[in-house]
């Protein structure tokens, strides 16, 4: 009976990943005229390339993403609380993209500050304030809510900004999204979690891969902050289900330098008059086209490359204990 009913799941969910792939695909190819369009960024290198192309893209395979899983997972009012902040990342990032004057950096940090507020909430109040170590061993630790509270809302924070200032070269946030979050489903599987969460982490990589098809150079259309907002919350949520929210550092570490270090560098300057990396361009991706001459294609496969093989010893050695 109960192999049966695995079974019938099982079925349930195959059926559900094949409909989000090609939900994602329809909406791309059809809906990609209803979007609104790049306004060309002004000091990022080839910005003005993208200037006309539909923008906004992460509506619809956040969209298919979000019914997917609710129709084809079984229900978890937990999950269903987190793709409730997931699909309003993605409605406020929709909205930046469709605006005639970009949203401001501190309207957009407070709005992400909320919508991390709510995760660390949720989270909480679900599953404690215990934190996994994985260091020569498994290890967790208790910490006070304020604390855990504190950690997970930096980690949101982190993974949406990051995730958005990395969003400058087709098919580049995308590929080592796809990368992270397919570790972080290893974790899952490693700690017999994988069930309903880890099925969440696969429909989002599967409504990717779909946007992907569309996305890689030269690109048709752009997920915008619609897509990367929403990306980024996604990656922050699967692996705080981890419980091991450190892992955050190692499995999505080439999104957190492409992006973070524009973000530490344009910090530090306003907030202290502190100039670093004078003679680095950020993001990292504009560096290594701009100074030393790589393609696009040459930057999605060598960012994807070094992540993958961080990502594979990290794993590793975590099997070894």
């Amino acid at each position: 009976m109960v192999h049966s009913i695995c079974q019938n799941v099982n079925l349930v969910n195959m059926i559900g990943v094949i409909v989000a792939f090609v939900a994602t695909c329809l909406c791309m190819k059809y809906g990609k005229d209803k979007l609104p369009t790049d306004r060309g960024k002004e000091f990022a290198h080839d910005g003005q390339a993208a200037k006309g192309k539909p923008q906004g893209a992460g509506l619809y395979f956040v969209l298919v993403f979000i019914v997917s899983g609710l129709l084809f997972a079984q229900f978890d009012l937990q999950n269903v609380l987190y793709l409730l902040v997931i699909g309003l990342s993605m409605i406020t990032g929709f909205l930046d993209d469709a605006a005639t004057m970009p949203w401001g950096r501190v309207k957009k940090g407070l709005l992400d500050l909320v919508l991390a507020i709510m995760i660390a909430a949720i989270y909480i109040y679900y599953n404690g304030s215990s934190i996994k170590f994985r260091i020569l061993g498994d290890y967790t630790l208790t910490v006070p809510y304020i604390v855990m509270g504190i950690l997970i809302v930096a980690v949101v924070w982190c993974s949406i900004n990051v995730t958005n200032c990395a969003d400058g070269v087709d098919g580049l946030s995308g590929t080592l999204s796809i990368i992270t979050m397919a570790t972080i489903y290893e974790l899952y599987k490693m700690d017999a979690t994988e069930g309903n969460v880890g099925y969440f982490v696969v429909l989002f990589i599967v409504c990717l891969i779909a946007y992907l098809w569309f996305n890689a150079t030269p690109s048709v259309l752009m997920m915008g902050d619609a897509g990367s907002r929403a990306m980024g919350m996604m990656i922050a949520v699967a692996v705080i289900r981890t419980g091991s929210l450190f892992a955050y550092a190692v499995v999505a570490i080439v999104l957190i330098l492409d992006g973070g270090l524009g973000l530490l560098k344009v910090s530090l300057i306003k907030a202290f008059k502190i100039h670093i990396l004078k003679n680095i361009r950020t993001p990292l991706h504009d560096q290594v086209r701009k100074n030393m001459g790589w393609s696009n294609t040459h930057c999605v496969f060598r960012f994807a490359i070094i992540q993958l093989i961080i990502n594979i010893v990290y794993i590793y050695l975590i099997g070894l204990f």
